[in-house]
């Protein structure tokens, strides 16, 4: 029968129950169902296990002494102030006993309304009646930011179900948590908005249902903003605000600070989130922050802030000192609400490698006008060496100036500093010493003001010593990342002050601080371990002395969370119903307690009645159960409690009501068993189960619809519905959480979503790794394997293909190892091919998923079948190699040979050992196997194999050595045999070979060996030898020989020749085709980089662009342009060179020759460009120029001269003729006069002056006498110039010996009677040539000349006799100067 639920406020005489029934009912059903499931005596050990493991020890009331004078003087004080306080106790008694008095009553009336409710709920559980409201709902003006409740009262059998809306939507609690807050007690239902926005302005209703009807009320709220500016001005409107205490404040606890951990000098911020009813900015929550159960205030080390939001302690700069439990303590309407974490702080790097950490807790104690005593606590040494001592430094106040106060370390952990001036402050650290060096120093103690103290103890107590080591240490397991420790304290404890807990995974060597300051209590919780490792714990005392022998060793522990009951299942959802029984499924409890979850039990009850019936007696193992033997038209609500090894769980929270009716609708039922894998910072996996019921037709697929947390506004990831019950969702935000629904579809359309997810955060977990794909080494198995991040005792890896389990399926087997498992396949092909995952049971959701493709596989089987028929594998297939001496090595090499490797060389079908003219050998390290034939002949032609085994595996490898490729082996094995012959005597290490110097120079060398010096080296061009001007010097190794101005005359064959006694070996070089062109472009390369910008040059046969560089020659490729079209030689643009200069000359410029010029010297592979702009200003001063040097040339070639036939000196014998006759020449026809001593000489009888047809003058002196000794002169000159040739003659008597010539003058005289004849005319001289030298001059006649007018000529030696005066000669034009010639670059 269902019971009705009387409102309290109907009844008088229950008025004062402030008991909830429900709640108390409830609890005395799980205590028989408790026992009822306890009832193995098993189960109940277990469970008592770790209860009794993690017990706090009970305490013991000490022996009471003997009073001795002291104690019974203090009796007697304290019983003399007993009788005062006799009237306090008295009356404390009897408020006591008036509590009591009340509870009892209470107790009571508690029954008597019980009876009553169920009397009242028997007669009441057949009478039908729709709901209706006893209280309706009432409108409401709130100010903005306000709480404000909407409440009523409803009636009804069954008992209605009430939901709310706002306008016309369902108000969703958890789509704004911390909004709303729905409650429903006895009767009356209640919708509590906590903190009001304008947006909250609606009308809201409240529709209460059940099987005989509906029935609705409405209310409207208003919320009003203040018309203040400011904030501070709105909350001044609400007076009421101000009254409120922080502790009439509901605080709920949201996320929480876990178990952190820092490191000194760093920062770390402790956060937890909260949410407050009524969240007032003005009156925010009272928090308190705890570290070891002592209140911290906030300053610069602390610095703490709460809002209606979160509660945030700030330490900013991290010492050990930090480390302890901290706790956060909120105060609330109902009391306090605390939560506590463990921080761990680890010493920083050390200044020098081995160093120790800093000391912590330096407090000065017995302060006093000129000392005060340091104390303070030792670090803990774990790998490092011993401590030493300590050294202490003071600084005062406000200064940054420390002073070290101790000259050597002190042993033990406090020390008087003396020498303090009185009313100053100070602050004090502390440093450890060990033989590594120095520690950092540890945080500064508080300002101490050294001043008189009324009392002072002694400095120093007697010297005790370090502890005793702690005795029997006990680990137990925890969490799955945490041990629990607890050991026996030492026997002498000697003023302890705390311990140190090390830790070490079992197989390595290496120890680890568990804490990093002293811990006061012998038991500790161990944080920050890898889950499923294995640890073993020692302990250490600590006090001033320093730190006791380590204790022994705990036993190795697996890191595993403590046996427990699971905790309650959650997300009880219906899936469908047919009017007699409902379908309901649920999730999986958060935590399993350390043992497998293998049995589930469903109660059951009404909607309108408290008590809870059981629905299964025997265990359901899955989580779908069908709740059968309902009434149609009923509301049921469902909880579920989970049962694993160590007893039953707490039941879950009731599911909503559920109303027991057909399903008729052609849709199908909502999806099921959400979940989530492979969760990554960007992706997911989420998978669910089929609906159950499937409506008129099949499902055909399902939409995935998806929300961020916190949100009603949902996408469907999928346009068009997937067949199977998964989907990997990409394109996530890193860190942010989502919530997410399935519906499925069939023919008739979309069917009810699914219960939403739980939001899940789009974050790796830490360490993941993902699924390997490889090949066993050993046995040739293709697998994937994957290695958890974390596990524990009771994980399973569940392997899944295209997300449906493998079971038992024979082409795979399963197998795990420790933290890794793999997945093995039988005998793969390519109905292999898919997505295998893989999720590791009772984890944070450890997963991953790896697709096998089919290249892969290929790749994979290739791999296999090599591992399964293995070879011997090789690097490098049987070849051969010519050796010295003309040898043979037939070689192979593997990647890897063992020293029990076998092989053979087998040769046209025989096969040959080692022996004479064969040697066969292996080297194991390089994996190389070889075999050298000393002869090789005609009759080693054929096929060689050598075959190798290897343990396991073999392998063969051929050469065949037949035909071509034969000949060419013989062929260079008997070269390499003769070169060897060669090498015994003199010979090139290196042949002939050219280089050209930067000058260049071109030089053949080569390179000589195994001389001595009395071996030869000569040089020879086509078998003519060369006697270069530097003897070779064969003892230097090389020999070179140069060849300046290279050019085409250097083509041909040359021979260097090296030979002693001991034989001749020869070099040839052959200079002409190939070699000769590269010889050139090396030439251009230098020659070209060294080039010169082009320089401008008059003649006065035109204008000459000159190039200069360290040498040219013809034979280079040099191209010269004209506005960029290539210059042909011509009588137009002369080109030509000299040694070191390209030259191009154009005759008889014209404008059309004004432009760019440009010459490129090309070495085959770089062009060198220079250029040269010949137009504008440029050109016509060239031009001008040109035409001077021009008329110049003119005068020059038509000047009178003399041509021939006057010699330099003239000896006669005295009474001879003398004829002086010469050859000139001019045009016009010049004139001629003869000078004797710079007189002009006429013709006469003795002296006789002819000019015979404008070509021939004479002066013809009859019997010449020494007064006709002297020097004479002839002046030859017309319009252009002229020329002065000077004559000596020299009379001598008969007898007399003919005078010496003078330095200058012939040897021989020309005695004779008769001048000798003249030679013939000379034609005039010719224009220069058209290769000029290198600084060209205009063109001179044959003979020398001294024309009055050319400064600068150099005339041929002539005896001292006076030159006539310039005013005799004739007029003769002046020479132009040659136009100066730019320097070399």
């Amino acid at each position: 029968m269902a019971s009705k639920v009387i409102p309290w406020y109907k009844k008088k005489h229950v008025s004062q129950v402030k008991t909830d029934y429900a709640y108390h009912h409830s609890k005395h059903v799980v205590k028989q169902q408790t026992e009822r499931k306890f009832s193995s005596k098993s189960a109940s050990q277990v469970q008592a296990q770790p209860t009794e493991a993690m017990a706090e020890p009970a305490y013991t009331i000490p022996v009471f002494r003997q009073r001795t004078a002291e104690d019974t003087e203090e009796y007697q004080r304290v019983s003399s102030n007993v009788g005062k306080g006799l009237v306090v106790i008295q009356e404390e008694l009897h408020r006591m006993r008036m509590a009591t008095k009340a509870q009892v009553d209470s107790l009571a009336i508690q029954k008597e309304v019980k009876d009553m409710m169920k009397r009242r709920g028997d007669l009441l559980e057949e009478v039908p009646k729709m709901p209706d409201f006893l209280v309706a709902l009432r409108p409401h003006t709130v100010w903005e930011k306000t709480p404000v409740k909407l409440f009523c009262t409803v009636e009804g059998n069954p008992r209605p179900i009430v939901k709310w809306y706002k306008g016309g939507v369902p108000v969703d609690p958890l789509n704004a948590p911390g909004k709303y807050k729905i409650e429903s007690k006895y009767g009356v239902h209640s919708l509590i908005i906590s903190r009001c926005v304008v947006s909250d302005t609606a009308e809201y209703s409240a529709v209460a249902t059940n099987q005989h009807g509906t029935a609705t009320s409405k209310a409207t709220i208003i919320v009003k903003r203040p018309g203040g500016a400011s904030e501070s001005c709105q909350l001044g409107l609400v007076p009421h605000l101000t009254e409120i205490h922080p502790s009439k404040l509901e605080v709920t606890l949201l996320e929480r600070f876990p178990v952190s951990f820092g490191v000194e000098g760093n920062s770390i911020k402790l956060v937890c989130t909260m949410v407050v009813v009524p969240d007032l900015p003005n009156v925010p929550p009272l928090a308190q922050w705890y570290r070891d159960d002592k209140l911290l205030k906030p300053n610069k080390l602390a610095a703490m802030s709460v809002s209606g939001s979160a509660a945030c302690l700030t330490l900013p700069h991290l010492a050990k000192d930090d480390e302890g439990l901290f706790t956060l303590r909120i105060f609330t309407k109902d009391g306090t609400a605390e939560h506590s974490a463990y921080l761990f702080v680890s010493d920083a790097a050390p200044s020098v490698a081995g160093a120790p950490g800093a000391p912590m807790s330096v407090k000065a104690y017995d302060i006093n006008s000129d000392y005060v005593l340091v104390a303070w606590k030792p670090p803990n040494t774990v790998n490092e060496a011993p401590i030493t001592g300590y050294f202490v430094d003071r600084c005062e106040a406000g200064t940054d100036t420390w002073v070290q106060c101790n000259d050597s370390p002190v042993k033990v952990c406090k020390y008087p500093v003396h020498g303090l001036s009185l009313g100053h402050s100070y602050h004090f650290r502390v440093r450890a010493v060990n033989k590594a060096g120095i520690s950092r120093p540890s945080r500064k103690s508080d300002k101490v003001t050294a001043i008189d103290a009324a009392e002072s103890e002694r400095l120093q107590g007697t010297v005790e010593g370090v502890p005793s080591a702690p005795g029997q240490i006990v680990a137990t397991r925890n969490t799955k990342s945490s041990v629990f420790v607890q050991w026996e304290t030492p026997k002498n404890q000697k003023n302890l002050v705390g311990y140190y807990i090390d830790g070490r995974a079992v197989g390595s060597k290496e120890w680890f601080a568990c804490n990093h300051k002293p811990f006061r209590h012998n038991r500790f919780v161990v944080h920050g371990l890898i889950p499923g490792e294995t640890y073993v714990f020692r302990v250490q005392a600590v006090n001033v002395f320093g730190l006791s022998e380590e204790s022994q060793e705990s036993s190795p522990i697996a890191v595993e969370p403590a046996l427990a009951t699971p905790s309650a299942p959650y997300g009880i959802t219906m899936l469908s119903s047919d009017g007699s029984s409902i379908t309901v499924a649920w999730k999986s409890p958060k935590h399993c307690g350390g043992s497998k979850v293998n049995a589930y039990y469903i109660d059951k009850r009404d909607a309108d009645t408290l008590v809870w019936k059981e629905f299964n007696l025997s265990a359901v193992t899955e989580r779908v159960c069908t709740v059968d033997n309902l009434k149609d038209g009923t509301f049921y609500e469902f909880r579920i409690q989970a049962g694993n090894l160590a007893g039953v769980g707490l039941p879950s929270a009731p599911s909503v009501p559920m109303k027991c009716e057909a399903w008729t609708m052609a849709e199908p039922g909502p999806a099921y068993d959400l979940s989530f894998s492979e969760v990554r910072g960007e992706s997911l996996v989420i998978l669910w189960k089929a609906p159950v019921y499937t409506g008129a037709s099949a499902v055909t697929g399902y939409f995935v619809d998806m929300a961020d947390k916190g949100s009603s506004e949902f996408v469907t990831l999928n346009k068009e519905a997937v067949s199977h019950c998964y989907l990997q969702v990409t394109g996530l935000e890193k860190g942010k959480s989502y919530v997410f629904r399935v519906c499925g579809v069939n023919a008739n359309g979309v069917g009810k979503p699914s219960q939403l997810s739980e939001p899940v955060c789009a974050k790796a977990l830490p360490g993941t790794k993902e699924i390997v794909a490889g090949v066993d080494e050993e046995t040739g198995d293709i697998f994937l394997s994957l290695e958890a991040c974390e596990i524990c005792e009771t994980s399973k890896f569940l392997w899944s293909k295209n997300y449906k389990p493998v079971g038992d399926c024979p082409r795979v087997t399963v197998t795990a190892k420790g933290r890794t498992s793999r997945l093995t396949f039988t005998n793969p092909d390519k109905d292999d091919l898919g997505r295998y995952s893989v999720v590791v049971t009772d984890t944070d959701g450890v997963s991953s998923s790896h697709t096998l493709t089919e290249d892969a596989l290929n790749t994979m089987l290739e791999l296999s079948y090599a591992i399964k028929h293995p070879i011997v594998p090789l690097k490098h297939s049987l070849n051969y190699e010519i050796l010295e001496k003309g040898h043979v090595r037939f070689w192979v090499q593997a990647v890897k040979l063992s020293p029990s490797v076998s092989y053979r060389f087998i040769v046209n079908d025989k096969e040959v050992t080692s022996g004479e003219g064969h040697k066969i050998s292996h080297d194991v390290a390089s994996g190389v196997i070889q075999m050298t034939v000393d002869h090789f002949t005609r009759s080693n032609e054929g096929t060689y194999t050598v075959q190798i085994h290897d343990g396991k595996a073999k392998t063969q490898s051929s050469l065949v050595l037949v035909g071509d490729v034969f000949k060419a082996a013989l062929k260079e094995a008997e070269f390499q045999r003769k070169e060897h012959i060669r090498k015994q005597g003199p010979h090139f290490s290196e042949y002939l070979y050219f280089t050209v110097t930067e000058d260049c120079t071109v030089r053949l060398a080569c390179k000589v060996a195994n001389v001595k010096k009395e071996s030869a080296f000569h040089w020879y061009k086509e078998d003519e030898e060369i006697v270069p001007e530097t003897p070779p010097n064969v003892m230097s190794g090389a020999c070179a020989l140069p060849l300046p101005l290279f050019s085409r005359k250097d083509q041909g064959v040359y021979k260097a020749v090296l030979s002693d006694d001991r034989g001749k070996d020869t070099s040839t070089f052959d200079i002409s085709g190939k070699v000769f062109d590269d010889i050139i472009n090396a030439i251009a390369h230098i020659a070209g980089a060294s080039a010169s910008d082009l320089v401008m040059q008059c003649t006065p046969e035109g204008i000459r662009l000159q190039c200069y560089m360290s040498y040219y020659t013809e034979e280079m490729k040099t191209v010269w342009k004209h506005k960029g079209t290539k210059i042909a030689s011509s009588e137009k643009m002369r080109i030509g060179g000299a040694a070191e200069m390209a030259w191009m000359q154009i005759c008889d410029p014209s404008d059309k020759e004004k432009g760019q010029y440009s010459i490129e010297i090309s070495d085959g592979v770089t062009t060198h460009t220079r250029t040269f702009d010949l137009s504008g200003q440029a050109y016509t001063d060239a031009y001008e120029e040109y035409l001077r040097l021009k008329a110049a040339a003119f005068a020059e070639k038509n000047r009178g001269r003399v041509v021939g036939g006057l010699p330099d000196v003239a000896t006669i014998m005295e009474e001879k003729s003398l004829s002086l006759t010469c050859t000139v020449w001019g045009e016009p026809t010049p004139e001629v006069s003869w000078f004797k001593n710079e007189q002009e000489v006429a013709s006469n009888e003795h002296t006789k002056v002819t000019f015979d047809g404008g070509k021939f003058a004479s002066l013809v002196i009859n019997k010449v006498t020494p007064e006709d000794s002297g020097k004479y002169s002839i002046n030859v000159r017309n319009k252009y110039g002229g020329e002065f040739v000077e004559i000596t003659v020299s009379v001598y008597k008969h007898g007399e010996q003919i005078p010496e010539p003078k330095l200058g003058q012939a040897k021989t005289a020309t005695p004779a009677a008769t001048p000798a004849p003249s030679k013939s005319p000379a034609p005039p001289a010719k224009t220069p040539t058209s290769t000029p030298s290198k600084a060209p001059t205009p063109a001179q006649s044959q003979k020398s000349s001294t024309p009055a007018s050319t400064p600068g000529s150099t005339p041929v030696p002539k005896s001292p006799t006076p030159t006539p005066p310039r005013s005799v000669k004739s007029p003769t034009p002046p020479r132009f100067m040659k136009s100066p010639t730019p320097p070399r670059k």
